[in-house]
């Protein structure tokens, strides 16, 4: 059997996101917290883009699934961890330390869960709110509100303590989120309404140099959770039966 001449080629991308989220534990101890947040966002970039090597390839590997979550746990579970500790939760001591380790512990939860229950690598939905997501809503909410002459008003800062709480509990909960739609135009005729969302955020990202980041997000998580909530009092609300075999094969587990 031939070997694939481009096997290294999304484990490359993986350890261009490892490396981003090296940068942004180092730059949340040094106090530099916007750019800490830059360099979490950075490492989703290169996150989903070795992903998307992996199929265009065809070099998706055992191997590198595992060093996919072995990065994901540094660049979205310990270096978020790290940025809300230094930025804000050390002043609240010993809480604040269990606080900001929430992140990375049931980010790490995750990720092992996804390893066990992995049956594919091209899925319609997440289990479990992605720890990309995660990470990149945190890091997002410090890029709207944190201004490095003025800071952040107490309240913003006191936000984060429920905003970690909820992103940690969604990453372990089993509500479905939707993945990123293909680049391609039979994802755009299949599901317009998710393509376009998806990537005019991104262009929208670029425009408001990330100032628009966190709402998108927010809308992202908000809209899984309304669905888990609709498809829960479907059958209370007589509306049982309504979701066909199919579409149950396509809830299968799977994560990033």
């Amino acid at each position: 059997m031939r070997k694939n001449k481009f096997i290294f080629v999304p484990s490359l991308f993986t350890i261009l996101n490892m490396f981003s989220g090296f940068l942004a534990i180092l730059n949340a101890m040094n106090g530099a917290f916007i750019q800490s947040a830059w360099f979490i966002i950075i490492a989703a970039i290169f996150d989903s883009l070795d992903g998307t090597m992996a199929r265009l390839t065809k070099s998706a590997t055992e191997f590198g699934v595992e060093l996919d979550s072995l990065a994901d746990v540094i660049s979205f579970g310990v270096a978020p961890s790290v940025l809300v500790y230094k930025f804000y939760f050390h002043e609240l001591g010993e809480i604040g330390l269990f606080l900001s380790s929430l992140l990375m512990i049931f980010g790490a939860l995750r990720l092992a869960r996804f390893n066990v229950e992995l049956v594919g690598f091209d899925k319609e939905f997440f289990k479990g709110l992605p720890i990309p997501s995660s990470a990149s809503t945190v890091a997002s909410y410090i890029i709207l509100f944190y201004d490095a002459e003025t800071g952040m008003s107490k309240f913003e800062k006191l936000t984060l303590i429920p905003m970690v709480i909820a992103l940690s509990l969604l990453m372990v909960s089993s509500i479905k989120y939707e993945t990123i739609p293909k680049f391609s135009l039979k994802s755009m005729k299949s599901s317009p309404i998710k393509f376009f969302y998806f990537y005019l955020g991104i262009v929208l990202g670029i425009l408001t140099r990330g100032k628009i980041i966190f709402p998108w997000f927010v809308i992202f998580i908000l809209s899984g959770a309304i669905r888990s909530l609709i498809n829960t009092f479907k059958p209370i609300l007589g509306f049982a039966g309504t979701t066909s075999s199919d579409e149950t094969e396509d809830f299968q587990d799977f994560d990033i």
